[in-house]
């Protein structure tokens, strides 16, 4: 009888016991905007529209919990510019947060290409929108006002991060703030976000060599603190090509830990076969029987920029597995050619997404 008793009872809580929350988060690379994009997007009087560009992709980002971006181009009013010294239409930003991107990047090298006053109106531009960001800020107080930025996404809190390795050799005039890729205040906003409830630690770094395909020892030795300071993902952006991504177990905090070293650009007009594209990660957060909240997985899917042509006037991203204009077919099968070579080879436990993007249709 007693036996009965305990045994009804353990069913019983199992079947009260809450379901384990689960949710993803998407990372996209490195937003940039080239005298190219900016012609492609202008229209009769003024106006920028950049709405087309992500039309394919905005299932798969509208289908995460939450969806973060690189904004690598200030907002800092017109008259507007490519390289090198970015200055993009407000539009743009508005294009981003319409594809479903929830949170916008903006500790980049290019973040002071209009100095303080470009930076103070991006931000400013950001926050009229309805946005969060992390990166850069009006000045200490707004700074520390904003971090540690603390997102409940289905139910687990999740802190996010972002530093830069410079800004080009271009300083800091007045009081704005840049957070530049420094140990002793990662660690110490690490720890602030832990002691702010944080489960799970986002580290967004803007470094590495550009256009190249495997991180430097400076990339990997900077992974390595970050891991032992306990961040859960570190996403790594600026050498606008793919690097390789591993899911890493980290026996100090005993958890995996997911690392991608660079997703490459998310949209550019770059034309060399590697910067055509890019990769889009996708990390899955769950508990565990402890209610621990963990990195379950993670994928990635490539994605490549078809720049305009007779029929489509805008710069438009697709899935890479997706056909392309017969003009673009060649360059396309080369970019997965050589990403997917360094992928294969280098990556661990980070498998290729092979579901058709219709399927993340809610």
């Amino acid at each position: 009888m007693q036996f009965l008793s305990i045994l009804l009872l353990s069913l019983s809580s199992l079947l009260l016991a809450p379901a384990r929350d689960s949710v993803d988060i998407v990372f996209a690379g490195d937003a940039m905007q080239h005298e190219r994009q900016l012609n492609a997007a202008r229209r009769a009087g003024g106006v920028y529209s950049y709405d087309s560009c992500y039309t394919a992709l905005q299932p798969y980002i509208e289908s995460a919990d939450y969806a973060v971006v690189n904004l690598e181009t200030p907002l800092g009013g017109a008259p507007y510019s490519g390289y090198p010294m970015f200055c993009a239409p407000d539009s743009y930003l508005s294009a981003l947060k319409s594809a479903g991107f929830d949170l916008i990047l903006t500790a980049n090298n290019h973040v002071l290409d209009h100095r303080d006053k470009g930076l103070r109106r991006t931000v400013a531009t950001i926050s009229r929108e309805g946005l969060p960001w992390v990166g850069s800020y009006d000045d200490k107080e707004q700074r520390d006002s904003i971090l540690p930025l603390i997102k409940d996404i289905g139910g687990i809190k999740v802190a996010f991060l972002n530093y830069t390795y410079g800004t080009n050799g271009i300083a800091i005039q007045g009081n704005v703030a840049v957070d530049y890729i420094n140990r002793p205040l990662m660690a110490k906003d690490i720890e602030a976000a832990r002691n702010r409830g944080a489960e799970i630690v986002a580290v967004c770094v803007h470094w590495g060599d550009e256009y190249q395909l495997l991180p430097n020892q400076s990339q990997r030795a900077l992974a390595d603190y970050l891991t032992d300071l306990g961040a859960d993902l570190i996403i790594g952006g600026h050498p606008h090509v793919i690097q390789p991504m591993e899911i890493r177990h980290s026996d100090k905090h005993d958890k995996d830990v997911f690392l991608c070293y660079s997703l490459g650009n998310f949209i550019s007009a770059m034309r060399t076969t590697d910067t055509r594209g890019g990769a889009l990660a996708r990390v899955t957060l769950t508990r565990d029987d402890t209610g621990k909240a963990i990195v379950a997985r993670a994928t990635y899917r490539m994605v490549f920029v078809l720049p305009p042509d007779a029929r489509h006037r805008d710069f438009r991203i697709i899935p890479a597995e997706a056909d392309a204009p017969a003009a673009m077919q060649q360059k396309k099968d080369a970019f997965n050619r050589n990403a997917m070579r360094i992928f294969n080879r280098h990556n661990r436990s980070v498998p290729l997404d092979t579901l058709p993007i219709s399927s993340y249709i809610r």
